[in-house]
């Protein structure tokens, strides 16, 4: 008779060795070996024929294609995501940093599904059924249709979903449910993956959609082994500073749709709301009036986002001067500081810096490279910039500036919402919309000298000065 035997199991990264180790040789993480039993393989038997086999080759053009629709979902925003509503069958994962919102958000959405397209069971594996009572009652969520199970075995999840038939299921979260015939404890890989699977499974038999919460490490990945992504559907991640009020819903991989869309919402007493026009909601609170305020058009996913960039220089005795930023890489900040010192001949060696994107926004792209110079020199000229213009463009270590993606968009944006003016790199020709200037510029210092210099003042602007 077999015996079990002992491995130590990566939780990052899934390697299997023979002997606990510190650190795993095969991704480098710290204290990640567990130790799990290994029970022999059961012998298979005889295997099935090939002639009795239900999968049959067949040519692609015969493949039927399936005539699915897609179930509604809350929020215009989270459909845009998914790629217009859930299909059925389908298993989605939601992962996000504690307290970003996951739970409310899916919430709402189980109590909107119960209520316009069927049976809804919220599956919470870390919360009493009271505690989810009293957070509907908070959030003021009430469907007739809306089942809650406080459960952690998986095979009883699944035997209660079997007999209850809902048309979506939740399951909150996918690291605290476990198999009992696993020796593991929950969370470990074992567990994940082999729980992942056998819901996924379970949604393919039955055509009900589940979405699994997946908690994230401290790196920001979805905690476990990365075998859980490729299992799944779809892939989304819910991001947000927990002090702010903003969320957004990123896609990462989708089987049914683009991964290009975001969703936006705001975190309310009554849960998160939907933003319909995130541009004019960044934009709301906007002091026109004082230096070091530049706007920008980011993209996120398709969808051109316009958001404030603030800086502010301030003098300083120390010998290494405070480079600070907030929603901003402070590489790329660093890199802006030396090219305007170089190439523009801004003496920031003893200026202390700080870098804010309104409204808790990470941007990466190199399109707002330009806007986060010119604040830079505007704060440090104490020279406003004009109120309707907007800055397009990536700069280069010799100061050039460089094209971006999508500037049509980006413009279209920007003329809907009431700007006039747009300073993009002189090598694009974009069809700019009848009601906007467009201003090309060759490099930084041209576009230094033009909006710092010359900056036209309104009635408005004399009367307050």
């Amino acid at each position: 008779m077999a015996k079990t035997r002992t491995l130590f199991v990566c939780q990052q990264c899934g390697a299997q060795q023979s002997r606990w180790m510190g650190k795993c040789p095969e991704c480098g993480a710290w204290d990640s070996l567990v130790e799990q039993l290994i029970a022999p393989a059961r012998p298979s038997g005889a295997s099935r024929p090939a002639a009795l086999s239900p999968n049959q080759p067949v040519r692609l053009r015969d493949v039927p294609l399936a005539d699915f629709q897609r179930l509604p979902v809350y929020a215009e925003e989270f459909s845009r995501v998914l790629g217009g509503g859930l299909v059925p069958g389908s298993v989605v994962l939601i992962g996000g940093d504690p307290g970003v919102g996951k739970s409310t958000l899916l919430g709402q959405v189980a109590a909107h599904f119960a209520a316009s397209v069927g049976p809804a069971l919220y599956v919470s594996a870390e919360e009493s059924a009271q505690q989810i009572r009293l957070r509907a009652e908070r959030l003021g969520l009430a469907a007739d249709d809306l089942f809650v199970l406080a459960e952690t075995s998986l095979d009883l999840i699944i035997e209660h979903i079997r007999t209850l038939r809902p048309r979506l299921v939740i399951v909150d979260s996918i690291q605290t449910v476990y198999l009992p015939e696993l020796t593991s404890a929950a969370g470990s890989v074992s567990q994940v993956r082999e729980g992942a699977l056998r819901l996924m499974q379970l949604a393919k038999e039955t055509a009900i959609p589940i979405v699994l919460v997946g908690h994230v490490t401290k790196e920001g990945a979805i905690a476990g082994p990365r075998v859980l992504e490729h299992i799944v559907d779809v892939v989304l991640y819910l991001e947000g500073d927990r002090f702010h009020q903003f969320r957004l819903l990123r896609g990462v991989k989708n089987r049914f749709g683009s991964t290009n869309e975001v969703g936006m919402f705001e975190m309310a007493g009554d849960g998160l709301r939907e933003v319909r026009n995130p541009s004019q909601v960044f934009l709301a609170e906007r002091n026109t009036h004082s230096p070091g305020s530049t706007v920008a058009v980011t993209l996120e996913g398709t969808r051109p986002l316009l958001v404030e960039v603030q800086a502010l220089t301030s003098h300083t005795g120390n010998a290494q001067p405070r480079r600070t930023t907030n929603g901003f890489d402070l590489n790329r900040l660093l890199m802006l500081t030396a090219v305007l010192s170089k190439r523009v001949g801004l003496p920031l060696f003893n200026q202390d810096l700080y870098v804010n994107i309104v409204g808790g926004l990470r941007i990466g792209e190199p399109a707002v490279d330009l806007a986060v110079a010119l604040a830079i020199a505007s704060s440090y000229r104490n020279q406003r910039i004009a109120p309707d213009v907007v800055c397009l463009g990536e700069i280069g270590l010799s100061g050039e500036l460089r094209s971006v993606s999508q500037l049509d968009r980006r413009l279209s944006e920007a003329a809907k919402l009431g700007f006039r003016q747009a300073v993009i790199p002189a090598h694009t020709t974009p069809e700019a919309p009848p009601n906007l200037t467009v201003t090309p510029v060759r490099s930084l210092t041209e576009a230094v000298d033009l909006l710092t210099r010359n900056v036209r003042s309104s009635p408005s602007d004399i009367e307050q000065g």
